[in-house]
């Protein structure tokens, strides 16, 4: 099974400094069939304008994964993390019993394209805690990088949670194929560019909830793609 989620259908809301787009239910875009997949709850694709930026604000029970496609962000935090967080930097942040932050735009002139994703924990009220990797362009180049999952394996972040994310960075005509167990989901993301999706042709901001499926043949386009795919527990 593959349901294809359009770029065009997700909830919009533009701030003025914050323009953002919302692959599941969030703040007041509601939609009782897109509640989120599985573990995976939110992705938000958001652009944030010179200067701008999210001040002081909680958390509780949320595994909250940043990643930066251009431009740079600022994180602080009640955890005494203070950090800029960059394209190639993947920035974990487990909320636990509570935890407080606040990430702005530390430009003048640039906005910062960035996505930020929330994975439901399998576990409450633990201590927070934060965790930043950084994952270049050649680590991610036509293959799926492991960036974050339930055990760090291969140098990924930790999160609290049966699942798993890859990134991929495929130049046109390269393939992968990513392959998952049974009674697993997953999904998709196109963060940029053009993919092809078992022959299905999709654009950045576009998305797939897949389930029922043991792997999936992905490849860049015309102009390639980047790519982020979850693997999540049935």
């Amino acid at each position: 099974m593959i349901e294809l989620r359009k770029a065009a259908e997700r909830g919009h809301a533009n701030h003025g400094w914050l323009d953002t787009f919302h692959s599941f239910s969030f703040a007041d875009y509601h939609d009782p069939a897109q509640m989120g997949w599985g573990a995976l709850r939110v992705i938000n694709d958001d652009r944030i304008a010179p200067g701008g930026g999210f001040g002081t604000h909680g958390h509780r029970d949320m595994e909250i994964i940043t990643y930066v496609l251009d431009g740079s962000l600022q994180h602080k935090d009640s955890m005494g993390n203070g950090t800029l967080i960059e394209p190639g930097d993947v920035q974990r942040m487990s909320a636990g019993r509570g935890v407080m932050h606040s990430e702005f735009n530390p430009s003048a002139s640039e906005p910062v394209h960035l996505l930020q994703i929330w994975i439901v924990p399998n576990v409450s009220g633990i201590e927070p805690s934060y965790e930043q990797k950084r994952f270049g362009s050649q680590e991610k180049r036509d293959c799926l990088r492991l960036i974050a999952s339930g055990d760090g394996r291969e140098g990924s972040v930790t999160i609290h949670q049966d699942a798993a994310v890859h990134a991929a960075v495929l130049e046109p005509g390269r393939a992968v194929t990513a392959e998952f167990a049974p009674g697993r989901l997953a999904y998709l993301h196109v963060a940029r560019g053009e993919l092809l999706l078992d022959g299905t042709l999709l654009s950045a901001g576009d998305g797939a909830k897949i389930g029922d499926l043991r792997s999936l043949n992905l490849a860049g386009a015309d102009g390639g793609a980047e790519i982020l795919l979850f693997d999540l527990p049935g």
